[in-house]
């Protein structure tokens, strides 16, 4: 047994020279990610923004990506996965530095959204890419790709805490400067495809997300990741505002999320992979929904204590970890359409829920107190586990599927 366990760990560090390109792009993207989140309060005290304003900032980037998504399918087919990410690098690299040079709120609202085209081209076609190349089978291949987001997203608050105390621009400027290095790196250890592959590329449609939502299970996943996004966005948008308004400067946010990312980033790979093979993954998805609704109602109590607030983000991180890496696999196998198009009728959802957390949470605290928007990202995960549970005999087979 012993000598099967290690072959299974080593397949997952043996992939080709194209599997690891991506990965280390996607590390660098995704620090991009968290290298904006410590700087969120800074940003509204020097542009003047209310929390709602700042919180489009998410609001822009998220909804672009949820309708570029369904498209990013028909780009890819036509373009070649290598051809896709390099655009999606270099869209990013473009409106990163533009914002860093924006001096209005709405401005820096609208160049989020041009960010946010980038990375729905990069996020959606590197899954594929590395689903596709790797040779240790889907599951691995996601924990792989999970495995990079979490530690692109763990060491990015710390660099942007760092570059954010200097001026909140350098956070903006330092997103240009690594997707340049990701445009490098992706350009020399990826290899073109062949002439003759690209000649027999099958071309996506517009529709084909569409015809892929007909699948019950696909789109069960797609709305519980929708509602279950509120929740995630109320702790990356939100939480560091109230943290901000507690005195908590751009050093200690970048702390404090990468506490969060580290979590993810091994929750991700080590322990999400034991929860699915000894629980199957609706039953721990279902219990990593509940622990994260209770981590949000606990942070709605306690808003005021600082330290409730830093060790529920830290530990949410966790929870994020799981569920990304179990419904990512999930979502793989839950229909009978290409992986591509899996991805994108999933993420489109997915982005949905994304796009109005934000600004949502920065609205019921202006309207009503600072402890609502907590609460009501908890009531929305618990929506999403009641979703899966309702459909639970058109899920089932994603467990069959991963234990085959």
């Amino acid at each position: 047994m012993s000598s099967l366990d290690n072959a299974q760990s080593a397949s997952l560090l043996k992939q080709p020279r194209a599997v690891w390109a991506v990965a280390f792009a996607c590390i660098i993207a995704f620090m991009g990610l968290g290298l904006v989140d410590p700087i969120l309060p800074a940003i509204a005290k020097k542009l003047d923004a209310s929390a709602s304003e700042v919180s489009l900032l998410f609001t822009s980037y998220n909804a672009v990506m949820a309708v570029m998504m369904l498209i990013t399918g028909v780009i890819t087919s036509r373009l070649g996965m290598k051809k896709t990410l390099l655009a999606g690098i270099m869209i990013i690299a473009l409106f990163s530095a533009l914002g860093g040079l924006s001096n209005n709120i709405w401005v820096l609202i609208g160049l989020r959204g041009g960010w946010g085209l980038g990375n729905a081209l990069f996020v959606a076609t590197s899954l594929t890419a590395i689903v596709s190349l790797s040779n240790s089978g889907v599951a691995k291949a996601i924990i792989l790709y999970e495995a990079a987001v979490g530690l692109g997203i763990s060491v990015g608050p710390l660099l942007g805490g760092e570059l954010g105390a200097i001026s909140w621009r350098g956070p903006f400027f330092g997103v240009a400067c690594l997707m340049v290095v990701a445009f490098v790196g992706l350009t020399v250890l990826m290899p073109s495809p062949k002439p003759q592959a690209a000649a027999v590329r099958k071309k996506s449609s517009l529709l084909d997300p569409f015809r892929a939502l007909k699948h019950r299970s696909l789109l069960v996943f797609g709305i519980m990741a929708c509602f279950y996004n509120f929740g995630f966005f109320t702790i990356m948008a939100y939480a560091p505002l109230v943290l901000g308004h507690m005195g908590m400067d751009e050093h200690g946010l970048g702390y404090v999320f990468l506490g969060w990312g580290i979590l993810l980033a091994i929750t991700s790979v080590f322990m999400a992979p034991v929860l699915q093979r000894k629980f199957g993954t609706i039953k721990s998805l279902s219990f990593m929904l509940v622990l994260f609704a209770l981590t949000l109602a606990a942070m709605s109590i306690w808003t005021t204590k600082e330290w409730v607030l830093i060790a529920a983000v830290i530990f949410a991180g966790a929870l994020l970890g799981n569920n990304n890496t179990l419904l990512t696999t999930a979502v793989m196998n839950a229909a009978p359409v290409e992986r591509s198009t899996a991805s994108a009728a999933y993420s489109f959802l997915r982005f949905i829920g994304g796009a109005i957390a934000p600004y949502m949470s920065g609205k019921l605290a202006e309207w009503y107190n600072p402890h609502v928007p907590f609460a009501v990202g908890a009531g929305f995960v618990i929506l999403g586990m009641l979703v899966v549970l309702i459909n639970k005999k058109h899920v089932m087979h994603v467990d069959q599927a991963e234990g085959h």
